[in-house]
């Protein structure tokens, strides 16, 4: 508008002279307007034909790269998080190590993927590590998740059962690994539907309908032996040895897994997923020609405990938990299900102690909801171990005695100072004089074993009693003679609630009253959770109590997160690192002989949960816990210093915590990408 004004002004105030330098000046205006017009439609079409050349470049993969970006990856629960897809980098091995490189689409060889290098490069990528053989072939197939088949080889029914939900499980776990929708199995079917999915019991297909078979293979047939027992029921006896093998043949895998018992058998099922991966050049699954493993764990007990007092959490939230621990070949759940804080669980028979003792309504577990459980966890080579803490961590939902006549079920209940009478707020102990305490316990021993089945252990609590508290009111009592004998007769009800039988191994926690020797080292089984370096380590062995180590220096998961409250010790610092949960031998350390490292019956990491909830849950215990894992099944020997790891270990977890993210599991990041990307090169 300025330069119309400026040129008005010109034409009208200029003579004859002017009038040939105004049309000169009009037209040298003009040609230069559209010049730059020219120029301007040049450099447009310019970029429009290098856009669509950027774009085709590679057959429209960068376009996938970005869609993989951007769209995350769904899954049952509601839950979503990203898979990226490495498009930008291929990867060579070099002296048994990834390395990574720039790849342009058409330019050069076919990109690999990380994964598949990884796969393929050194140390057979098993975690836990086997044991005994792994071999594996060079020579890689692909193929999708339609094609594989189950034929099971038992004679027992219950096995076939179970062989049949843990394939359905592996089936699913498959399908979200190759980012596929999951397909309804026979487990989530009517029986209707159920028998027309498939039409022979001994061979089960994951193929719906429409859906198109791919890859490298034709088949892949998952063959499952198991001959010797037919016990489905989880007990230190059980045989979890297996053979796994794998052949092709004209375009057809057969995998072998051979097991004495169903757990031998599954946990093969665990290293048979561990073989398979996800290929995102050609968006299918791969795993080896050939491949030999055999394998057995060096401890019987490999446990995780999972405080639900402190905080509440969901029944999806311990099967995912449950998931993790069956990848990792951890077998035994140790469900701290209440204390003094919480008693979520509602009792058919004494529901009272959940409506006195609850959260809230929707804070509690049913009986169905610890059968779910229970089934989930079998169905994944895990043990549902339930604990009712007993005779302290025992205060709220233990008040109602009184009301129904049946007095003081509890004492110290929320007293003040509580320092004086408990180590954390709020403060409660079973009145162990009382004997509507024993039978209500026993009412809930009944319910438990009837929900979780047939079992040669069972939790007690038993820890950390405060003699103060009871001194109150027994002060004429031997305190410690008492705890004896609540302990015994806690011991005595198990046995009636449990048709007669006790239980081969009964576990208490280890306490300042355990090494008074007044229980009975053949059936009493100590949980170890002091430090390593404790006496009492050397004790309770010496005294012939099996032990099942927990040190908090080690094993811990909950600490190095700070304080919660102002006063008193409430944090147990530092954190405990992957590579400290690792590295901890304690056989090892205290030079046990042969007869005392038989009285080890395993260990079990503790997440205690002042200062966790459900929105921390996966990334306190994973791939933490899965140290744990490798260190209780294989126990690898270690001759590094104490904060030295083997680069093979560091790969092998780095990508187990990817094959737990990809099952839904948020496990805490080990290090930065680019230290994955780059194995090797952070260490």
């Amino acid at each position: 508008m300025m330069m119309m004004d400026s040129f008005w002004r010109f034409w009208s105030f200029s003579g004859p002279l002017r009038t040939r330098q105004g049309l000169r000046y009009l037209f040298k205006m003009s040609l230069a307007v559209s010049l730059r017009r020219a120029l301007l439609v040049l450099l447009s079409g310019a970029i429009f034909i290098l856009t669509v050349l950027y774009w085709n470049q590679g057959g429209g993969k960068t376009q996938a790269y970005s869609e993989a970006l951007e769209r995350p990856h769904s899954h049952k629960d509601g839950t979503a998080f990203p898979i990226p897809v490495e498009k930008f980098w291929t990867y060579k091995c070099e002296n048994d190590r990834c390395m990574r490189v720039s790849y342009h689409a058409g330019k050069s060889a076919k990109r690999v993927s990380f994964i598949t290098c990884s796969m393929t490069c050194g140390y057979v990528n098993i975690w836990p590590a086997p044991t005994i053989k792994s071999l594996v072939s060079a020579q890689t197939t692909s193929f999708s998740v339609e094609i594989v088949q189950l034929e099971m080889d038992t004679p027992h029914r219950e096995v076939r059962k179970q062989l049949q939900l843990a394939f359905d499980s592996f089936l699913k776990d498959l399908r979200q690994i190759q980012r596929l929708d999951y397909a309804t199995s026979p487990a989530e079917m009517g029986e209707s539907e159920s028998s027309s999915w498939s039409s022979n019991n001994d061979m089960v297909g994951a193929a719906t309908s429409g859906q198109r078979r791919s890859g490298g293979l034709e088949s892949l047939l998952v063959k499952i032996s198991v001959q010797k027992s037919g016990d489905v029921d989880f007990s230190l006896d059980n045989d979890e040895s297996y053979q796994l093998s794998t052949i092709t043949e004209s375009h057809r895998l057969l995998v072998e897994i051979k097991a004495n018992s169903f757990f031998g058998a599954r946990h093969g099922l665990s290293t048979l997923q561990q073989l398979i991966w996800f290929d995102d050049e050609d968006h299918l699954l791969h795993t080896y020609v050939n491949s030999k493993v055999k394998d057995a764990p060096k401890f019987r007990y490999r446990g995780l405990m999972l405080d639900t007092s402190r905080h509440f959490f969901s029944v999806e939230a311990i099967k995912r938990t449950i998931m993790g621990m069956g990848l990792a070949k951890l077998n035994r759940f140790h469900w701290h299900l209440t204390d003094a804080q919480s008693f979520p669980y509602i009792s058919r028979n004494y529901p009272e102690l959940a409506e006195h003792g609850a959260y809230s309504e929707s804070e509690t577990y049913t009986e169905q909801d610890v059968r779910e459980v229970v089934d989930f966890a079998r169905i994944h080579g895990v043990q549902v171990i339930p604990e009712i803490d007993a005779p302290a961590h025992a205060g709220n939902g233990w008040d109602w005695g009184p009301k129904r006549g049946m007095g003081e079920l509890a004492v110290c209940i929320n007293q003040q100072p509580w320092s004086f009478y408990c180590g954390e707020p709020p403060c409660g102990q079973l009145n162990p004089k009382n004997n509507h305490t024993y039978l209500i316990l026993q009412r809930l021993y009944e319910e438990l074993l009837q929900a979780t089945g047939p079992t040669d252990l069972f939790h007690l609590g038993g820890d950390e009693v405060n003699l103060d508290c009871w001194a109150q009111y027994f002060n004429d009592t031997d305190l410690r003679g008492l705890w004896c004998d609540f302990m015994l007769q806690a011991m005595a009800r198990l046995k009636m609630a449990n048709n007669g039988v006790s239980p081969k191994y009964l576990a208490v926690w280890s306490s300042a009253l355990t090494n008074t020797k007044c229980l009975p080292n053949s059936q009493f089984t100590v949980q170890v959770w002091g430090g390593s370096t404790w006496q009492e380590n050397y004790d309770l062995l010496d005294n012939g109590y099996n032990v099942i180590f927990s040190h908090v220096d080690a094993w811990y998961l909950d600490c190095g997160f700070g304080s919660w409250r102002s006063t008193g010790e409430a944090a147990c610092s530092p954190y405990r690192t992957w590579q400290n949960v690792y590295k901890h031998r304690p056989w090892e350390r205290m030079r046990l002989d042969k007869k005392r490292r038989k009285q080890v019956l395993g260990g079990e990491a503790c997440l205690w949960t002042e200062q966790v909830d459900e929105n921390q849950l996966d990334n306190r215990l994973w791939p933490r816990a899965g140290a744990l894992g490798e260190r209780l099944w294989s126990d690898p020997s270690d001759d590094h210093d104490l904060d030295i790891m083997a680069p093979e270990v560091f790969r092998r977890i780095s990508l187990f915590r990817t094959r737990l993210v990809e099952l839904g599991i948020k496990a805490e990041a080990l290090f930065p990408k680019y230290c994955a990307q780059n194995p090797g090169e952070c260490i």
